[in-house]
């Protein structure tokens, strides 16, 4: 594999890594989170948690920006950081308040935890050269 690297069959470094990050978090926080709470919004509107007090309708409305929008965004790498940034928060209110703070047994956050740890990297790190940011 070192040999087809240096070639430059594969690029390699940083860039390449940050945008495996991007679209693999991104494909499967929209396709597993994402895209059901906006396909699924009227029928999840009236039974989804309301952690803010804000109403159930505008904290699905806000957590399916999160993880439907800004998980797209991620992996066109467009606004990476601030989409990072706003799923890093969804995800925290999740862990905290649905999952408290369980990382074991039934019902856990250990997704939710990975996928905060991934959008913290992308926030911290921005999208990289193989990004639309890194376009501009």
């Amino acid at each position: 594999m070192n040999r087809f690297v240096t070639l430059g069959f594969v690029p390699r470094g940083f860039d390449l890594a940050l945008l495996v990050l991007r679209v693999w978090a991104g494909i499967s926080l929209f396709l597993g989170h994402g895209m059901g709470k906006i396909v699924g919004f009227s029928h999840m509107s009236a039974r989804f948690a309301d952690p803010f007090h804000i109403g159930s309708a505008p904290s699905l409305a806000l957590a399916a920006f999160a993880e439907g929008i800004c998980s797209l965004l991620l992996i066109l790498g467009l606004g990476t950081r601030w989409a990072a940034l706003v799923i890093a928060i969804d995800l925290s209110v999740a862990f905290v308040t649905v999952h408290k703070f369980h990382l074991l047994g039934q019902h856990n956050g250990e997704l939710a935890w990975v996928y905060i740890g991934v959008a913290l990297a992308l926030f911290l790190a921005g999208g990289g050269r193989f990004s639309l940011d890194g376009k501009v």
